[in-house]
């Protein structure tokens, strides 16, 4: 688990020495003197100790939603904790589907900067290749993306060698420079930052614009949590990934002591001319890892957040019979592929994308100590002052990186803020339509339990098989029902009303799954509860109503949907109108519920209905 959890969840955290400290003293504009260097290798050893040590590492591995992390996760367990506090619930869940917005804008960047910055090294082995740089990288990044619908799992069992075998080589390149120069070391001592930072307050909060970027991937220490596991990731961290970070990045300074001409990509500057090539390979091999771990994330992070009901149905194709987690979503995957290549096209170089890329990284880091504070305060009932005392802390050096990186916004950093906004855009758009949606069918529905009594005071002819109809609503007459007896005037013998509800928890057991109450008539309300990252698979609960005293052969079982078909009206609905029309093009254009719910192609009968929206 320990070698899993190196080869995903530090991919993204662990590529970052390739541009990391070239971008402090670039973007910085600090000279390469002895001073500086010594203060920002103290800000950046400190930031790794505070940041994932101390923060992500001890505290926020703790929160854990039923072995489950993330935004979402973390989101679902603040918005428990105040649940008796409407007005605060409504606020931490737009902040939390904000910060989950603003990660696909950190999951374009990603894979964009890590790739660009391995294939950069042949500038550095051959300055005529640099010609080269951006078209390798399209090829590379084209590959990757290519591959994602034949699942990950061949390619997974090599992640971990790979990074293992890259985090030794950041080790020894590391090390080969501090032999020569260990007076480095001396910059362990906080003293030297604090130093630097009262000596020149302005240039170190510009710095820190830049210093931020060797903890991106931070996030990725609690989202792959359910994965792994809190000890895992902790010995992975403790035990490889934070030692080998500093050797690298203390023998980067070490070499930038005796040669500071070097800072223009001083980490391809610390190999022997002679090892340059193979870096090159196993560079690009360990940023090609780290874009696959956000890549998957993005797929994990949209389902659960089409199950929270903030985003459309969408097709999700399952890449393994084994691994549930292991999932392709097209539309997703090629959607980041073309903003990828916007930016790599746009920008051009590493150095360009550095600027666009702390802003959305700093963005989730604050969210997450907000978030945590609510939890451990009111999940876990620790005093006002600790709990103030332990985020504090957290929230103003958030807050300090988070400043920095805010002014480069206008250099780039309004890129993947805008892809968050659009993303928040939709997610609201769609969680708001469809809650006008829901009322306007509650307003002008039936209850169910009044309709099958009038119903049967004249019974229609009762055919054989039993019936599934699905509502959104739970206790109403579902459209699917009338038109059935409007058009074929008959009934199946049995009738179960199904109700899908998605729930605020990673996962909901089979002991939980099924609520059932007799209507009579050999009619039954059904009520399936699922978590946002179980797969909702309707006829495998179903068979849990076998024990229930419902009684289903599988194969003379029909599933009636309603299809409802969002048409324009002047009704107001309370949403400006070009929302309105966002919002009937992704009701349009979303999946088919039988898909989403796994229903059996060959028994699905769906009636279409209209509703004025």
């Amino acid at each position: 688990m320990t070698l899993g959890a190196i080869g995903v969840v530090y991919g993204d955290i662990g590529t970052s020495p390739l541009y990391a400290m070239k971008e402090v003293f670039t973007h910085g504009h600090l000279p390469v003197n002895a001073e500086n260097i010594l203060g920002i290798l103290s800000l950046v050893f400190w930031t790794l100790t505070v940041i994932v040590s101390l923060k992500y590492v001890s505290l926020i591995l703790r929160a854990d939603n039923n072995g489950e992390g993330g935004l979402v996760a973390m989101l679902a367990l603040a918005s428990q904790a105040v649940k008796d506090r409407p007005v605060l619930r409504s606020y931490l869940l737009v902040l939390g589907i904000f910060g989950t917005a603003v990660f696909f804008g950190d999951g374009v960047i990603t894979p964009a900067i890590s790739v660009l910055s391995a294939v950069e090294g042949l500038k550095v082995a051959a300055p005529a290749l640099g010609e080269y740089v951006v078209p390798t990288t399209l090829i590379v990044l084209t590959l990757l993306f290519a591959m994602q619908k034949h699942g990950t799992g061949s390619v997974g069992k090599l992640f971990g060698p790979v990074m293992v075998a890259w985090f030794a080589v950041l080790a020894l390149l590391g090390l080969s420079h501090l032999v020569d120069n260990p007076t480095v070391l001396v910059a362990l001592s906080p003293l030297y930052a604090l130093h630097f930072i009262l000596n020149q307050p302005g240039v170190a909060f510009v710095a820190l614009g830049a210093i931020v970027l060797c903890v991106t991937g931070a996030e990725a220490l609690y989202a792959d949590m359910g994965h792994f596991g809190k000890r895992p990731i902790r010995l992975a961290w403790f035990g490889l990934a934070m030692p080998a970070l500093v050797l690298n990045y203390f023998g980067q300074g070490a070499m930038l002591l005796a040669h500071p001409e070097n800072v223009t990509n001083p980490f391809f500057e610390m190999a022997p001319h002679w090892a340059l090539y193979p870096l090159v390979v196993l560079a690009t091999c360990a940023t090609v890892i780290a874009s696959q771990a956000l890549i998957s994330a993005a797929f994990s992070v949209t389902k659960q957040v089409i199950q929270l009901g903030y985003l459309p149905r969408l097709r999700v194709a399952h890449t393994s019979v084994r691994e549930a987690g292991q999932i392709y979503v097209p539309f997703v995957n090629w959607t980041l592929y073309g903003c990828i290549v916007i930016a790599v096209v746009s920008f051009g170089s590493s150095s360009a994308l550095a600027s666009a890329y702390g802003i959305a990284v700093t963005v989730d880091m604050l969210i997450t100590t907000v978030m945590t504070f609510f939890v451990i305060r009111y999940a876990w009932h620790y005093p006002w002052a600790l709990c103030m005392a332990a985020t504090g802390t957290f929230f103003v050096v958030d807050l300090l990186f988070f400043g920095a990186n805010v002014a480069k916004v206008l250099d780039g950093g309004w890129f993947p803020l805008l892809i968050g906004a659009v993303m928040f855009t939709l997610m609201m758009t769609w969680k708001q339509g469809r809650q006008l949606l829901s009322d306007r069918l509650r307003d002008e529905s039936i209850e169910l339990r009044t309709f099958l009594d009038s119903v049967f005071l004249s019974p229609p002819l009762r055919v054989p098989g039993t019936a599934v109809f699905l509502s959104a609503e739970q206790g109403i007459t579902p459209n699917a029902l009338l038109h059935n007896l409007k058009h074929n005037r008959v009934l199946h013998e049995t009738n179960v009303f199904v109700t899908v509800r998605h729930h605020e928890v990673p996962w909901i057991g089979f002991d939980r799954r099924v609520e059932v109450e007799p209507l009579g008539r050999d009619c039954w309300l059904v009520v399936l509860h699922f978590g946002f990252k179980n797969d909702p698979d309707v006829p495998e609960a179903l068979k849990l109503l076998r024990n229930r005293g419902v009684h289903m052969d599988d194969m003379e079982t029909s599933y009636l949907l309603s299809r409802e078909t969002v048409v324009p009206s002047s009704i107001k609905t309370g949403m400006s109108s070009w929302r309105e029309k966002v919002f009937a093009g992704m009701h349009r254009n979303a999946a088919a519920a039988a898909d989403f719910l796994n229903l059996p192609a060959n028994r699905v009968v769906e009636l279409g209905t209209k509703i004025p929206f």
